[in-house]
């Protein structure tokens, strides 16, 4: 199978060293506005570089990998379904819902694949949440709570282009939140604080932000994410049920320490980042998409599925700005 990459920054780069060795991969072909950036990462993982994403398109490839800028995917999606190409591409599809349902209409239309990037739904630890929920361990649910908390603010150049903390951060929360619960969010109510980084503000961004979430049969949920958390990377899910609770992310790398003098030590080596902590899950998710281009799996994460997560985000936005509690009704897209 011939594979094309389209973007090699931070993550693209690392998606390309895992097509590079898989064995289902017979050659890679990659590309990035910038030229160097591309042919160092074509030098690491033997493959090709070429000028444009036209050219990746153009190369005879089977399917196209989308780790481009955001503000690139939704058109990057619409050339790969006229062009009868599968793509996987990283989210979001757009930063907004009309870019969002015009890309998804294009995939319709041409009535081709699209997976997208939500790793966590490969993680090991969310997995067995999933399978805890809807066999039952925990009882009737009752609570779930998320934390994404990254260890340092990104480039400032960064913020404005993001679509913000709900839109770039949270929304994984929100998807993992419908994954593990097979629930749909109906209301939120969000908040975020603007007292980070000078650079929030002058994005009209947030440096942190709490929602507070219904679900559909009554489950509260709340989810909460940082830039600024300084003691490392931190991404957790707790779920508590009238039988029994349970988290995710606890481990002996979790960047927390304990206020009990019993308690357990801080982590020698805390997760430094997102790569570190997600890698088995970033090479499961590619693994997926290879068997379903070759026809071996159904799509595990399709564009669908994504505009719901979206949809949650752009609620937790205009919650924040209006301050109000946001029906999910109010969204369009439903």
């Amino acid at each position: 199978m011939r594979i094309g990459l389209i973007g090699t920054g931070r993550i693209g780069s690392f998606h390309a060293g895992v097509l590079g060795r898989h064995p289902g991969v017979d050659a890679l072909v990659v590309t990035d506005p910038d030229a160097a950036r591309a042919a160092g990462v074509a030098e690491r993982t033997g493959a090709r570089a070429v000028a444009s994403a036209s050219d990746v398109l153009a190369a005879g490839v089977d399917a196209v990998v989308i780790t481009s800028a955001t503000a690139a995917h939704a058109d990057l999606i619409g050339r790969a379904a006229r062009a009868g190409l599968p793509a996987f591409c990283e989210k979001p599809i757009a930063l907004d819902l009309p870019g969002t349902l015009g890309a998804l209409d294009e995939v319709e239309r041409a009535g081709s694949v699209l997976q997208l990037g939500f790793m966590r739904r490969f993680d090991a630890g969310y997995g067995a949440a999933r399978a805890a929920v809807r066999g039952g361990a925990l009882g009737r649910l009752h609570t779930v709570r998320t934390v994404t908390s990254d260890p340092a603010p990104p480039p400032a150049d960064y913020l404005p282009l993001s679509g913000g903390l709900f839109r770039d951060c949270l929304v994984h929360d929100f998807d993992i939140l419908r994954w593990v619960t097979g629930r749909e969010v109906v209301e939120v109510y969000a908040t975020g604080s603007d007292a980070g980084p000078p650079a929030f503000r002058d994005a009209g961004d947030v440096s942190t932000a709490a929602a507070l979430l219904t679900l559909d049969d009554g489950t509260t949920a709340t989810s909460t994410a940082t830039r600024c958390n300084g003691a490392g990377y931190d991404v957790r899910m707790e779920l508590a049920g009238e039988r029994d609770q349970l988290a995710v992310g606890l481990d002996d790398r979790t960047p927390i320490t304990s206020a009990e003098p019993e308690g357990p030590p801080a982590p020698a080596e805390p997760w430094p980042g997102f790569l570190e902590r997600f890698a088995p899950a970033y090479e499961a998710e590619l693994d997926a998409f290879v068997r379903v281009v070759r026809g071996e799996l159904a799509n595990p994460c399709d564009g669908r599925e994504a505009l719901h997560a979206l949809r949650v985000a752009e609620a937790c936005e205009r919650s924040r700005a209006e301050r109000r509690p946001v029906p999910l009704a109010e969204i369009p897209g439903g």
